[in-house]
């Protein structure tokens, strides 16, 4: 704690405070001054339980609160050493077990009700306990730590012994109960696993066996077990070897090797949440998934259990119900929830069945019969349930929710559940006291739940929710109003004047910045507000004055805490902020006053903004010495403090220090003190946690009667000041409305203003685009702003209302402007392009000009840094590339493609070998020559010693055969000798057994490969020259061909061949100017340097186009001195000047010469025509001889691309071969592992099984010992039955049977009530060897009764009687005893019969283990001897019928001249079968040819006899006669034919002529028709109108009586009628004739046309 004092001063340097602290200043003695807890209230949601039938306990902070369900009065027990740890309570013994959350934690031991503590556990947890369970019956205790530890341990709480522990490193368990039915088994939960632990007793040894259970997979499905270690069976493939555990193919030996599994073994299994004990042992336990398991805790064997099929009826109705809640869940917004798989958090069981919940807030009941369960709702209490508790009767059952309500519940009246405590699961805030102070008090949560409590004992009147994050409150010392300040900015305006029902009645939106606490001053006329960012504002405290927002003040530094100070003769408030200056780390003071004149006029006090003036409310400042936390300054010079780490409240003078009282009500676990409030009458101290979640109220428990009197004149001082006041303000605040909350409205207008004038309607303040402004910002409705927000839209309104002529102005001015420059920019686009000025030279707002241009500046700068750092992270990955796929290799890759076909070969790349390599090959080629060198001598000294056993020649033959192996490429198993590669220096494939041998067989196969790679690669090399100089003489070639086709005047395209960038790879490496698209970038050197050359070259073109020299050889001779044979073809005879003369004209001399011109012009000719067909051959000629040499080298490139293959084939063989090298030696290196592996875990069985060995002699040992104790207290207990005759000797015979009689006599041993409760599915349980001690007690109890006077006989001394009384207690102490060492006997025996099980088991799997290091053994001699051989076989040599490769088991090697013979012999045997089988089908076909012809021949017959038959029958028509008779048949009928056709086109003319003027005519009377019907149409209107008129001039006829009118009238109508009548037969009869020609009409068309 920190606290802080000092004087102030005027002057402008003002004094330091100084602070000390007091952490070790003593506390008073306790006659001065004591607090104690009245009540507390909270609720954590961590522990319930029952600690008898009729109360509920939970841990709430640093307490545990007891809540009687009956009364629901509340009594506290407190942790004194700090925050309550784990908790867990025993209904049944009526105690309860916690522990605290210090270092080194302790678990303590209390009864109830007398809340004494019966023990402290003392453990080696070190930092926290986690759980502790209670067993059903018996004194254990159970506990799970926390890290470091994880350790579980079981405790005799009686005695205070720990019985046995054991470590489970990083397991963090969620749940742990004790068997009901068997204190010896335990159920250990975590979020994924379940664990029983067996707790085995040896007398007065205990230890922990563990039984993991394996749980089911998501889908539900039980899979078994299967353990990787050990395979069930050893399944042996003949190729790939014997089949070994995943661990030993991992490489993995030691613990990792056992407990390894693969990614794609391991499934995710259910995820528990609740579990609970059944009367048969067994486990009922819910997951995640919606299953519900049954867990056998003997086998360890889980099952699903199944909803039972419903009824069909029952079915109708689920769904009804589903569908019910699900249109409920719709409407507010929730989850879907299936009912049929809940989410089941809680469990309890029962007699009738198991009871469940979870977060549907549904209480479910399942009637469980075998694997199969029927389940029903209960009750419903809308709330997630986190607990499901039984009260010890089993009357009661208890629903704990996640919002802090618990309920009760009755099964055995299936009545609704009855809430029994409403608390709120959020942390508490703050809390105060109600005016006047001495009978309620409100808190609030941060949750936004405010509740009123009764100050006496803590009972709940009211609550209400603002469903907002509250982050403030204070009590009103004025009137009954609450103030709430949220996390948004917002204060809530309770009334509570009705402490039953508060209400809220307004609510101010201050700021965007978030309330951090509110202040009353003790007059009740201010609330000063603190936000973040340093904002304090100032509101008015009254209801009448609607909260009013006087003004607020902005602070320079971090505020810390404010305090307020009343000072009433001079009418002040003096408010106290505590500052935080980080420069210094030192705190400093400001304090400032408040007068009421602040409240009646304001405008005095404030500015526009509504900012309070310095002046007026005479801020001063004070430094201090040390950065205190908190600070609360009172009159007279008193300064209280505290710190939210520390657990004391300290008052302090600013000349003197002293601590009043001190009280340890929270904890620094639980985060220390939230707030601390004093009531008015300084009798209570509210007090409310930071995470504990605990609200404390603390009372005087003794303080000084002078500082009592002190505290009650100072309240009833206050109250009288306060009494007139606070009647009129909560008049007001009763009479105003409640609050209506509007969720999209997040404030209101100002208070002000609604008194002032009606709302302004809100308007948008928008401007065009032609006046330059933007819309103002403060447009919006005022009932989405702040307070400040409209502060700043007032003074806004106020400078465009008095200002709104100058803005006009500068409005016509910038129009003007504008105008201008528009102007201005259009004649800039007149102008030339070099007198052209930028668009941004027309911008005249030179900041902002600039400021663009910078903000470009800075962007290029960023995206050319973004570039440059992008182009060097290019480079440097092309240098890693480069370095890595083209400098490292001394051969490049490259291809060779043919011309004319799509033909590439590409080389070997290749690595330069290092040293390393190369050195290993020299040391391999060494070891193997060396080798070579030994195997011969020993051969050779073979056979000298084997001469007198075998023959020469039987030697040469060996000899020739071995050459014969040597040599041969089957044997071998690859080609690569002939391909480059030496075999010579391989071992022989049969002689491969050490894996020293197989390690170099693999280097000299990778030299080999090698070596056949570099003897292509330099046959490639030979091609690619080749084509560079075939294309060299293409190129060559192609420029003559250019010449002739130059002189032949022909343009044709040429064939240019050149080589890609795959035969040229390093032209990818270099950029060419073409690749690039872009324009290149010049600097300003090379720009010149570029135009200096321009101008030299431009110069020296002129020079030469001005040598004489030169223009007068291309004037005289064409710019040659020697015409050569090429110039030919451009040779020209000029003709005679005469030529244009006539021919007439000319002279002999003339005709002479032209003659000769003609004939020099004719010898021109063929001298050109002649050289014209020479360039022509010899055009042929090369394009025939690059044809030639192109597809040559083709055929070249073909042939190595054929090679290429074969050497692939050739490497393939090569690395088949390492493949199989060095798939054997994988396999040698798994066996090694598999064989380690074995040997760690035989080790850790021997050991286990030496420990077993140990423990059984121990146990027998002891055994024995008991043993003999055991009979010693047999004899004991006969010797005192033999010894009763003895020792009644005196007694007379008939009184000593009697007595005998009563000595046999036993009483009934009392039943507890607990055993007796039927509700109670538990009550048959067996208890522990200890429980036969304690029902020793009971039982003497009951010998009272019986050692009375009444039973004793009549006769009998009382002092025998006594001495007879004495001898029955000591014999009963001696048969109980004898029982419970006979049960104490029969746990060691079977304790001893476990470990001997558990030895043997121990035994069985070392001896599987010796079983499969000798199986090891074998198969590792196996993969030696048993090699694998690679033999390379000509194609069609193995035919196979299917893709699986047959079992060569049984196979042998033979030698290939045996089967050549049998081959030769069966194929001379098979060809001498098909010629007998070409002769017989020959002879057959024979056979089928004759009998063919003769059937033809028949039918040939019948053929003519069926025409001569036809021709005889034949009828002679006059048609017939004409065909026989005429002699030109075909003529005759080919002109009748066409005069027919003749016929039929005439008649086809006129019929289309006809159907024309029939379809005219009709067109004709169509439009005819249409006219009619157009006036009929006028003619029916016109008859609706005259009828109508017909009865308007009847109504008028026989009203006025014209007679003579209306003859004139029925005459006119007469002739219409006619002429209508005349008219419709016109129509008539024209229908009949337009019929009439329609069937004409028909009747031509079918005459015409009949097929149609």
């Amino acid at each position: 704690m920190e606290a802080a004092g000092g004087a102030r001063s005027a002057g402008p340097a003002s004094e330091e405070l100084r602070a000390e602290a007091l952490g070790g200043r003593n506390c008073p003695s306790a006659e001065e001054a004591a607090l104690e807890v009245s009540w507390v209230q909270g609720f954590t949601n961590t522990n319930f339980g029952f600690i008898d039938n009729q109360t509920v306990c939970y841990p709430c902070g640093n307490y545990i609160l007891f809540l009687d369900i009956e009364t629901k009065k509340t009594t506290v027990l407190q942790c004194q050493t700090g925050q309550v740890g784990a908790f867990a309570a025993n209904g049944n013994s009526q105690v309860l077990a916690f522990s605290d959350r210090k270092l080194n934690p302790v678990i303590y031991i209390y009864t109830f009700p007398e809340l004494s503590k019966l023990t402290e556990l003392k453990g080696n947890a070190q930092l926290d306990y986690t759980l502790l369970a209670f067993s059903f019956t018996g004194p254990y205790l159970a506990s799970y730590s926390s890290i470091p530890e994880f350790a579980l341990s079981v405790w005799n709480w009686q005695e205070n012994i720990l019985l046995c522990s054991e470590s489970q490193p990083g397991v963090t368990a969620t749940s742990l109960s004790f068997n009901p039915m068997n204190w010896q088994q335990l159920c250990f939960v975590n979020e994924s696993s379940v664990t029983i632990w067996h707790i085995e007793r040896n007398n007065d040894e205990h230890h922990l066996k563990r039984n993991p259970v394996k749980l089911p997979d998501g889908q539900g499905s039980v899979s078994p077990h299967t353990d990787l270690f050990f395979p069930v069976s050893h399944i042996e493939d003949p190729y790939h070897g014997p089949d070994l555990p995943v661990s030993a193919i991992a490489g993995l030996v030691g613990d990792e090797a056992e407990t390894f599994m693969p990614r794609n073994y391991i499934k995710p299994s259910v995820h528990p949440t609740a579990h609970c004990w059944t009367a048969t042992s067994e486990i009922y336990m819910s997951c995640k998934e919606g299953y519900v398991l049954a867990i056998d805790a003997v086998t360890h064997s889980v099952s699903v259990l199944q909803q039972k099929p419903l009824p069909e009826y029952m079915r109708k109705i689920s769904d009804v119900v589903s569908y019910v809640r699900r249109e409920v869940q719709k409407k507010k917004g929730g989850k879907l929830k299936d009912l049929q798989k809940p989410d089941l958090f809680a469990m309890a069981f029962c007699n009738e069945g198991l009871y469940a919940a979870g977060s549907e807030g549904i209480l479910f009941f399942y009637h469980i019969k075998g694997l199969q369960y029927e389940m029903k709702i209960c009750t419903d209490v809308l709330q997630p349930i986190s607990s499901l508790i039984f009260s010890p009767d089993y009357t009661v059952l208890l629903l704990v929710t996640d919002q802090g309500t618990v309920y009760t519940y009755k099964p055995a009246h299936s009545e609704e559940a009855v809430k029994l405590l409403d608390a709120s699961s959020s942390c508490f805030l703050a809390a105060d006291f109600l005016t006047p102070g001495n009978k309620y008090c409100v808190s609030v949560t941060i949750s936004g739940e405010v509740q009123v409590w009764l100050l006496e004992d803590g009972t709940c009147f009211s609550k209400l929710n603002l469903d907002t994050e509250a982050t403030a409150m204070a009590c009103c010392p004025s009137s009954n109003s609450v103030a709430v300040g949220t996390k948004r900015g917002q204060i809530y305006f309770l009334d509570v004047t009705e402490v039953e029902a508060p209400r809220v009645v307004h609510r101010i939106f201050l700021s965007k910045f978030p309330v951090l606490s509110l202040h009353y001053d003790q007059s009740g006329q201010f609330l000063i507000a603190r936000a973040t960012e340093g904002h304090i504002f100032i509101l008015d405290a009254r209801p009448s004055k609607l909260f009013q927002v006087l003004g607020y003040v902005v602070m320079a530094d971090e505020v810390l805490d404010l305090s307020v100070v009343s000072d009433f003769k001079n009418d002040l408030v003096e408010v106290v902020i505590l500052l935080n200056v980080a420069e210094v780390q030192r705190a400093r003071l400001e304090i400032f006053c408040l007068s009421s004149a602040l409240t009646t006029d304001n405008d005095k006090y404030v500015n526009e903004q509504g900012m309070l003036n310095a002046s007026a409310i005479k801020k001063e400042q004070y430094d201090l010495d040390y950065p205190l936390s908190s600070a609360v300054r009172l009159k007279d010079n008193i300064v209280y403090g505290y710190c939210t780490c520390a657990p004391f409240i300290c008052k302090y003078h600013l000349s003197e220090e002293d601590i009043l009282a001190q009280k340890h009500c929270h904890s620094y676990q639980g985060g220390g003190i939230r707030s601390m409030v004093f009531s008015l009458d300084g009798k209570f101290i509210l007090v409310n946690g930071e995470n504990d979640g605990a609200l404390v109220c603390l009372k005087w428990k003794k303080i000084k009667k002078i500082e009592v009197k002190e505290a009650a004149f100072h309240w009833q001082s206050l109250l009288a000041i306060l009494n007139n006041s606070t009647l009129n303000e909560n008049v007001v605040l009763k009479s105003m409305a409640e609050w209506q909350f509007d969720p999209e409205s997040t404030s209101e207008s100002l208070p002000e203003e609604k008194f002032k004038e009606a709302p302004l309607k809100s308007s948008n303040v928008e401007v065009t685009e032609e006046d330059g402004n933007v819309t103002s910002l403060y447009s919006a409705s005022t009932n989405d702003m702040t307070w400040i927000g409209q502060k700043i839209k007032k003074v806004i309104r106020e400078e465009t209302r008095r200002f709104a002529n100058q803005k006009k102005e500068l409005q016509m001015g910038i129009k003007k402007l504008r105008k201008t420059i528009q102007k201005m920019m259009h004649e800039n686009e007149q102008v030339p392009d070099i007198e052209k000025l930028d668009q941004q030279e027309f911008n005249l707002d030179i900041e902002e000009q600039e400021r663009v241009q910078a903000e470009a500046e800075q962007e290029v700068a960023r995206v050319r840094k973004e570039i440059e750092m992008e182009n060097l992270a290019n480079c440097y990955l092309q240098d890693v590339i480069k370095h890595e796929c083209w400098d490292a290799m001394c051969v490049k890759g490259r291809a060779v493609k043919c011309f004319h076909m799509a033909c590439e070969v590409k080389n070997y790349p290749l690595k330069e070998r290092s040293e390393e390599e190369l050195a290993t090959l020299e040391k391999v080629l060494q070891l193997k020559k060396i080798e070579t060198a030994d195997l011969k001598v020993q051969k050779k000294n073979l056979e000298i010693e084997s001469e007198t056993v075998l023959s020469k020649e039987e030697g040469e033959k060996t000899e020739e055969v071995m050459a014969d192996d040597s040599a041969s490429y089957c044997l071998i198993g690859s080609l690569s000798s002939q391909y480059g590669g030496d075999t010579s220096t391989l071992y022989h494939q049969w002689d491969l057994h050490t894996r020293e041998q197989k390690v170099n067989q693999i280097v000299l196969l990778k030299d080999i490969i090698y070596k056949v790679k570099t003897a292509f690669n330099k046959e490639f090399d030979i091609v690619a020259r080749q084509k560079e100089q075939e294309i060299a003489r293409v190129k060559e070639r192609n420029l003559r061909i250019r010449d002739i086709l130059a002189q032949l005047d022909l343009q044709v395209e040429l064939w240019e061949p050149a080589l890609t960038d795959d035969e040229i790879p390093e032209r990818a490496l270099t950029v060419q100017d073409p690749e690039i698209k872009v324009e290149k970038y010049l600097s300003q050197q090379e720009r010149e340097k570029a135009e200096m050359l321009a101008k030299l070259e431009m110069e020296r073109r002129c020079a030469a186009m001005d040598n004489e020299r030169l223009r007068a050889l291309n004037d005289m001779m064409g710019g040659v001195l020697e015409v050569k044979k090429e110039d030919i073809l451009k040779m020209d005879i000029p003709p005679p000047p005469f030529i244009s003369k006539p021919e007439h004209v000319w002279n002999d001399e003339e005709k002479k010469i032209f003659r000769e011109h003609e004939k020099k012009v004719k010898e021109l000719n063929e001298e050109k025509e002649k050289y014209r067909r020479a360039l022509e051959n010899e055009l042929k000629k090369l394009e025939a001889s690059i044809q030639e040499t192109t597809q040559n080298f083709d055929e070249t490139v073909c042939k190595l691309s054929e090679r290429k293959v074969k050497l692939e084939m050739v490497i393939y063989q090569e690395e088949l071969k390492i493949v199989n090298l060095v798939y054997a030696l994988l396999l040698n290196e798994e066996l090694d592992t598999r064989e380690a592996g074995l040997h760690n875990f035989l080790m850790k069985k021997e050991k286990e099984k030496v420990k077993a060995a140990r423990t059984i002699q121990t146990t027998k040992n002891k055994i024995e010992a008991y043993i003999d104790t055991y009979e010693n207290a047999i004899a004991e207990e006969k010797n005192l039955e033999c010894g009763f005759t003895k020792q009644f000797a005196d007694v007379p015979a008939n009184l000593l049977d009697e007595l005998f009689q009563l000595y046999k006599h036993r009483p009934k041993t009392p039943m507890t009530e607990m055993l007796l409760d039927t509700a109670n599915p538990y009550g048959d349980c067996s208890g522990s060897a200890e429980g036969y001690k304690d029902a020793l007690t009971p039982l003497m109890k009951a010998m009272d009764e019986l050692d009375s006077p009444g039973h004793m006989p009549n006769g009998l001394d009382p002092s025998v009687w006594e001495h007879f009384c004495l001898a029955r207690r000591n014999k009963m102490e001696s048969e109980k005893l004898v029982k419970w060492k006979a049960r104490t006997l029969a746990e060691m025996q079977a304790f001893l019969q476990r470990r001997m099980d558990d030895n043997e088991k121990i035994k069985s799997e070392i001896e599987d283990i010796f079983q499969e290091l000798t199986w090891l053994q074998e198969e590792k001699m196996k993969l030696q001897l048993n090699l694998t051989v690679q033999f390379l076989l000509k194609q069609g040599q193995v035919e196979l019928e299917s893709t699986e490769i047959p079992d060569y088991a049984d196979a042998i090697l033979i030698n290939k001249s045996i089967i050549e013979e049998l081959n030769c012999s069966i194929t001379a045997q098979g060809e001498k079968k098909i010629a007998s089988m070409v002769e017989c089908k020959e002879f057959s076909k024979g056979i089928f040819q004759l009998e063919w012809e003769h059937k033809k021949m028949r039918m040939q017959i019948e053929d003519l006899e069926q025409k001569a038959r036809d021709i005889v029958t034949l009828p002679i028509s006059k048609d017939r006669q004409l065909f026989l008779t005429v002699l030109n048949y075909d003529s005759r009928i080919a002109h009748r034919i066409s005069v027919m056709e003749q016929t039929l086109g005439i008649m086809d003319k006129l019929h289309k002529k006809n159907v024309k003027n029939r379809q005219k005519r009709i067109k004709e009377l169509e439009k005819c028709i249409s006219l009619k019907e157009q006036e009929n149409y006028e003619l029916s209107l016109e008859l609706k109108e005259m009828l109508v008129s017909v009865s308007e001039r009847r109504h008028i006829f026989e009203a006025a009586d014209t007679q003579h009118v209306s003859k004139k009238i029925a005459k006119q109508r007469y002739r219409e009628i006619l002429k209508q009548k005349h008219l419709r037969g016109l129509v008539k009869e024209q229908e009949e004739h337009f019929e009439i020609l329609q069937a004409e009409v028909e009747r031509l068309r079918s005459r015409t046309f009949p097929v149609l």
